[in-house]
């Protein structure tokens, strides 16, 4: 399974403006409530069957839809959050509400997963209370792995366009549910076939499936809470989007930082020495507008160089040493 991140982290062409966010913001909330009522359903009918049919499988697959339910919830509260302006508070805006809300998924996930594994281990340790489950069990698997992998498909394209992380991560969510109703109905299957330790072993690996994603996702938000650069293809097209600007004649020192969905900017720009302060204000002011338009970039901080002249700002200072 691949990180949820890495699917979200990739560059804006430079002659390809940013969507609107008020029409991403109204997408990004349909398709989450379209999975809210896919999960609601499917918990329902996996808990309530799961316990009818006797399948612990079933049921654990079943907390594992309540589990993306919950988690679809954390993704409204977590884009109504980060779509707020920014006050004095907050002069970079919310964005990092999304990454806060990521990281609260990834901690359901891991927590949901390590009770899985709890109780299918309990089962393993009691072979004789297996008993063999019944075979409607099976075809709310089968109805469930269909409905699972629709979503997933859903979500991502949307996530990938609107460049999302959260919708993504969300997404991937719902492709280890397709891939746990897999082995839910493997399960099922053999225990129908008369293997009845099949049922709780597929518990056993939805378990640490759920768990493993989960501290997927824990790693990425820790990493983008300490300030994560964006990739090289994406720091690449900026610096060219910035070298592009009339009157920049060279970029360096081109730093990135996640702000949620969004990136802080700091960049150094070379320009003639004998520019007015004017002159090179209001070419900085061009720089800025060019990368703002065109990358998801909320902040740009500039330094203006002379052309070709030593760049001492980043030069260790000398420690004056007293007698």
């Amino acid at each position: 399974m691949k990180p949820a991140h890495s699917h979200a982290d990739h560059a804006a062409h430079a002659d390809e403006p940013l969507p609107d966010a008020q029409a991403n913001a109204a997408e990004a909330s349909r398709c989450t409530w379209v999975s809210v009522w896919v999960n609601l359903l499917l918990t329902v009918l996996q808990i309530v069957v799961g316990l009818m049919a006797k399948s612990q499988a079933l049921v654990a697959d079943g907390i594992h839809s309540l589990s993306d339910l919950l988690s679809d919830f954390v993704v409204l509260l977590a884009s109504r959050q980060s779509r707020k302006d920014a006050d004095d508070d907050h002069p970079y805006g919310h964005q990092r509400f999304e990454t806060g809300a990521t990281l609260v998924l990834g901690l359901l996930l891991t927590g949901v997963g390590v009770g899985m594994l709890w109780s299918a281990v309990d089962k393993l340790d009691s072979p004789g209370q297996v008993g063999q489950v019944e075979t409607i069990a099976l075809w709310v698997a089968l109805a469930t792995l269909v409905s699972k992998e629709l979503l997933f498909r859903y979500l991502l394209s949307v996530g990938k366009r609107l460049k999302s992380s959260m919708l993504v991560a969300n997404a991937w969510h719902s492709r280890s549910d397709a891939a746990s109703s897999l082995v839910v109905a493997l399960g099922i299957g053999g225990n129908l076939a008369g293997y009845p330790l099949l049922d709780p072993i597929a518990a056993l690996v939805v378990g640490l499936m759920v768990a493993r994603m989960g501290l997927t996702f824990v790693w990425q938000t820790m990493n983008d809470l300490m300030d994560r650069a964006v990739d090289e293809q994406e720091v690449a097209a900026i610096r060219q989007t910035l070298l592009g600007t009339p009157g920049v004649l060279g970029v360096h020192d081109v730093r990135t930082r996640k702000m949620g969905d969004m990136i802080v900017v700091d960049a150094h720009l070379e320009m003639l020495a004998t520019l007015t302060v004017a002159q090179a204000h209001d070419i900085t002011v061009e720089a800025r507008d060019r990368v703002m338009q065109h990358h998801r970039v909320i902040s740009l901080l500039t330094h203006v160089d002379p052309w070709q002249h030593p760049d001492l700002d980043h030069a260790p200072v000398p420690v004056a040493h007293h007698h």
